[in-house]
């Protein structure tokens, strides 16, 4: 396919991957919130659900990359995407809430192995001239996926458990795919030796770094923990539709983001990833100023439009310009970097259900909106991070998270 053309096979390998875990997740994100809720809980306990999954990966991230390096990426993605599938099903079987929340942490830590390891191998196959590409395929597998999965997940109109079971299935093929694709990948195995990754206190002293960090925490803080938490509720609740909509909401998003994620990443590959890094956060934080005035389908549609826009670049720029810091030295600078995503997908869902409990909907979304916005301070103090010399060789292999 053309999208792939000249990447490397690894990436190639993480793709199909990517789209088999983002078919289930896409099935089970919008039902979660409403089956925790089933449980006669809260808005906040209906979102601490959601955060449950991302604060498990925040707390195991620093301890994954040690097992990468041991066991290798291929066998670490397959076994973290199988814990995921298990813990998948038996939350499906849930009976309490409680139940529902500690098999959803231990989900967390399956899909940190699994992020870990592929987020490492992408950056240490990709030359730097591909690596908004490489960012925007892969980031577009997961949002292909994430379009098909609410297609299927209607089935939520017939039970809330049914999601789940399908998420575990999708989940299985995923880990049997990068078992199989990726078993030739010399980068995919265990190695004795491997170029030494960049200490977190130099990276730490790199601005753009710090950009890229805060992108991450705004972008999995917003875009993706308070819209997955609060925007099912509020179109149920405020807007009186029915479940079939909050599909249809993250259905546009999905295909809104999935269509602008290769033309994202080439520009940010000629443009600099500063500007993609700013539209993102601007235009995110318009989406959520849009929302509280929203008062039928259609005005929905047109927030969820603009969030689409915004998660495109969230997606490609400030992992594109981490990579550039890293320069193919993974390491414990990869980890903090997902970390920051990870805390803000912990505290988005709980800080937006707190907020529409206490608030209501128009102050979650405010608050949304300034987060999303937040980047673009850090980003205009960073330094544009884009080598426009292409090399002709990949960046040396890299050690693993430590």
């Amino acid at each position: 396919m053309r999208p792939l053309r000249g990447l490397p096979v690894e990436v190639r390998a993480l793709v199909g991957v990517a789209f088999m875990v983002a078919l289930g997740f896409g099935l089970v994100a919008p039902a979660l919130p409403l089956f925790a809720r089933q449980f006669g809980v809260g808005k906040a306990a209906a979102g601490a659900v959601v955060s449950a999954f991302a604060f498990m990966r925040l707390v195991m991230a620093p301890f994954v990359g040690r097992l990468v390096n041991a066991f290798g990426e291929r066998l670490m993605l397959a076994t973290g995407i199988g814990v995921v599938a298990l813990s998948s099903a038996l939350a499906g079987l849930a009976q309490s809430y409680w139940q529902l929340l500690v098999l959803r942490g231990i989900g967390g830590l399956g899909s940190i192995m699994f992020s870990v390891s592929a987020a490492s191998l992408l950056i240490r196959v990709t030359p730097a001239h591909q690596r908004g590409r490489a960012q925007g395929v892969w980031a577009g597998s997961f949002l292909i996926g994430m379009i098909a999965g609410p297609a299927v997940g209607t089935i939520a109109n017939f039970s809330l458990r049914a999601p789940f079971f399908l998420y575990a299935g999708t989940l299985v093929v995923a880990g049997l795919i990068g078992l199989g694709a990726l078993r030739h990948s010399e980068l995919a195995a265990p190695q004795a030796e491997r170029t030494a990754p960049l200490r977190l206190a130099v990276a730490l002293r790199n601005r753009a770094y710090l950009a890229a960090l805060a992108a991450s925490f705004a972008g999995d803080f917003a875009l993706v923990g308070a819209r997955s938490a609060i925007l099912p509720q509020f179109i149920t609740d405020r807007l009186g539709l029915g479940n079939g909509w909050v599909y249809a909401a993250f259905l546009v998003v999905s295909i809104v983001s999935g269509a602008l994620l290769l033309p994202v990443g080439r520009f940010a590959d000629t443009g600099g990833r500063r500007p993609g890094i700013m539209t993102g956060s601007l235009v995110g934080a318009a989406g959520f100023i849009v929302l509280p005035s929203v008062s039928a389908g259609i005005g929905l549609i047109v927030a969820a439009v603009l969030l689409g826009v915004a998660a495109s670049a969230d997606s490609v720029a400030p992992g594109a310009m981490m990579g550039d810091v890293v320069a193919g030295r993974g390491g414990t600078v990869v980890a903090v970097f997902q970390m920051a995503g990870d805390l803000g997908a912990v505290l988005g869902p709980v800080v937006a259900g707190w907020v529409a409990d206490g608030a209501g909907y128009a102050a979650t979304f405010a608050v949304s909106a300034v987060v999303c916005a937040a980047p673009v301070v850090a980003v205009l103090a960073a330094p544009e991070t884009l080598r426009r010399a292409a090399p002709t060789q990949p960046p040396a292999p890299a050690s693993g998270v430590t």
